[in-house]
């Protein structure tokens, strides 16, 4: 639990440190608002998209590692094991693309209509 901790502070970390540069410029009037809504739909998307893609790649590597394990113990439940597996990667990536459709949604709404 201590190391898994430890990783997603540092993922937090880079996340931060790679959004800051867009947070630098002050809000002044209406464009500005507009800029800085902008950048905030940026920093929040790719937040979405790192921590979709972080989970979905620990997510298989876990379930690769268990269904070799698995094989490896019962090789005569391959098949059965095989199949299962693929389903669940399937799906695991499955909802690291819905995050990213979610992402092109935050990028592309207009956001001078809203402002």
């Amino acid at each position: 639990m201590k190391r898994s901790v430890k990783a997603l502070g540092l993922l937090a970390f880079f996340v931060l440190l790679a959004g800051a540069p867009l947070l630098a410029q002050e809000a002044g009037g209406t464009t500005e608002s507009k800029a800085s809504l902008y950048k905030l739909s940026i920093i929040v998307a790719g937040g979405i998209i790192t921590l979709a893609a972080a989970a979905g790649a620990f997510c298989q590597a876990k379930a690769l590692s268990s269904a070799c394990e698995g094989i490896s113990r019962n090789p005569g439940g391959a098949p059965h094991i095989r199949f299962l597996t693929l389903l669940g990667l399937i799906l695991i990536e499955t909802l690291v693309i819905y995050a990213l459709l979610v992402t092109f949604i935050i990028l592309m709404v207009k956001w001078g209509n809203y402002a």
